[in-house]
């Protein structure tokens, strides 16, 4: 066996005995003599190590070449341009691949623009080798060789529209259709050229998850003209990776269009009884108590502001700080909400409060009580579908009144009244100015905004504590008649 034959057999690559002799032979020419063949064939093995990769996500921006084995998802339009001192036009045509652990834009020049125009077929696997550069819209590479692979299958799903589910790292050309959950306002930056951008968010949700989507320049104002609850369409954007999520872009290739389509969003949710400090998560419950909007001026001279709100599930309750633009947020007692990566902290007195910042999306659902045509101001009929419906969607049979998880629950009746001001509703009865004495007879009606013993509605303008051993649902619209003892309501009837 030969020196060369000895480096192959130990070389881990797709390549021929006869190519490899070939790359040596080169080797040693290109070196003019200072390497034998022994040394010239480790060189090569050594090169032909680096540039093969497991798979597409292991291909970087600094890396010389790369050999990987992908799938055609989509071929591109052939785009031509002038050389600066060349009579030739250049030309290129951008070819989507992927593999099972990601998905890379690949570009092919010249007479390989004409191969992939004449010869590419979405779903045909090739091999590929190019060199990896920070491209537009991520990584791409500039394919150098490539040739089809008819031995190697790769399960890759060929779609034109892709779910939150489905985005991977490198994608681009992606088409999504989702529902509107939470907007930004447009902020502007400064280039390195010295011109002005734009930049702004949308989240959208469907049945799969929920993804930020980073609108750029052009596109950045839809944020402004959309709101929550509307169903858009995302064309071409591409998938980029920040503080470890992936994230949908849109440039000015892309855009984003309201749609008529139903889009199902279902949040999922941790109960509150099981939140830790330190986690980052998403909760679901119905506002119980807001208090009034805070301003404050930051370090660096910036007013920042905020606003607490109480939220209750059926396990338990706590306080959500809504910082900046969310605290401009038209959130009532009796509202449903989803809040999604919210930052679980160590509160006052040592209870846990819920942080909900840039990062965070809030979004307001639909109550039954809303479909049914009450009023609990959880969100516009109009704007929410009956997929999209309220509490019971993601908070399951407990929130509709379970008599073990909410009766005489203490977090859900001892915090009402705790030391940041808010009197409870045991201590106040009814709030507003014309309180009914005891013994008067009374009707009031209102949204259940904590259930368990006692029941206390509020009517958007009043709470009143009510005594019954009715089985009422947290964001459910109830009437209680009765008489009033000792500024409760004793309830004889709840309908």
């Amino acid at each position: 066996m030969s020196d060369i034959e000895g480096v192959y057999e130990d070389l881990e690559a797709d390549i021929s005995l006869e190519e490899f002799r070939g790359a040596v032979e080169d080797k040693v020419e290109q070196m003019g003599g200072l390497a034998d063949e022994e040394t010239a064939a480790m060189l090569i093995a050594h090169e032909i190590g680096e540039s093969e990769v497991g798979g597409i996500a292991d291909i970087e921006p600094g890396m010389e070449e790369a050999k990987f084995v992908a799938k055609v998802l989509s071929i591109g339009e052939r785009r031509t341009f002038e050389r600066d001192g060349e009579d030739e036009d250049g030309q290129v045509v951008n070819v989507e691949v992927a593999d099972e652990t990601g998905s890379v834009r690949a570009a092919f020049w010249d007479e390989h623009a004409d191969a992939a125009i004449n010869e590419l077929e979405e779903g045909q696997v090739l091999r590929i080798k190019g060199r990896p550069k920070d491209g537009f819209s991520g990584v791409e590479v500039s394919v150098d060789e490539v040739e089809p692979d008819l031995d190697t299958d790769i399960d890759v799903q060929i779609s034109d529209t892709y779910t939150v589910e489905s985005l991977s790292l490198g994608l681009s050309n992606v088409n999504l259709v989702g529902l509107v959950l939470d907007t930004d306002t447009v902020r502007t930056f400064d280039r390195d050229d010295g011109s002005e951008g734009k930049v702004s968010n949308l989240v959208l949700g469907d049945s799969t998850g929920r993804v930020r989507v980073t609108l750029w320049d052009d596109q950045a104002d839809l944020a402004t003209e959309l709101e929550a609850d509307e169903t858009v369409e995302v064309v071409d954007g591409y998938v980029r990776e920040r503080d470890g999520s992936l994230e949908l872009h849109v440039g000015n290739r892309g855009a984003v269009e309201t749609v008529d389509a139903d889009i199902e969003y279902v949040p999922e949710s941790t109960p509150i009884e099981d939140l830790e400090i330190g986690q980052t998560v998403d909760l679901a419950g119905v506002v119980r108590s807001t208090d009034p909007k805070r301003t404050f001026d930051r370090d660096d001279g910036s007013e920042g502001q905020v606003k607490n709100v109480r939220v209750q599930d059926a396990t338990g309750d706590i306080r959500v700080a809504l910082w900046g633009e969310k605290a401009d947020l038209d959130i009532g007692p009796g509202d449903e909400v989803a809040l999604g990566d919210v930052e679980i902290q160590d509160g006052w007195q040592d209870d846990l409060e819920a942080s909900a910042g840039w990062q965070s999306t809030i979004t307001i659902l639909e109550s039954e009580s809303d479909s049914a045509g009450g009023a609990s101001g959880a969100g516009d009929e109009s704007s929410a579908s009956d997929e999209n419906a309220g509490l019971s969607a993601f908070a399951g049979d407990a929130a509709a009144g379970d008599d073990d998880a909410t009766s005489g629950d203490a977090s859900a009746s001892d915090t009402a009244g705790d030391e940041d001001g808010r009197a409870t509703a045991d201590e106040t009865g009814a709030t507003d100015a014309g309180e009914p004495s005891d013994g008067d007879e009374l009707e009031f009606t209102g949204v259940v905004v904590q259930a368990g013993s006692p029941v206390v509605l509020d009517d958007g303008e009043t709470t009143m504590s009510v005594e019954t051993e009715a089985d009422v649902g947290l964001g459910e619209e109830v009437t209680a008649r009765g008489v009033v003892r000792e500024g409760r309501l004793d309830a004889n009837d709840v309908f």
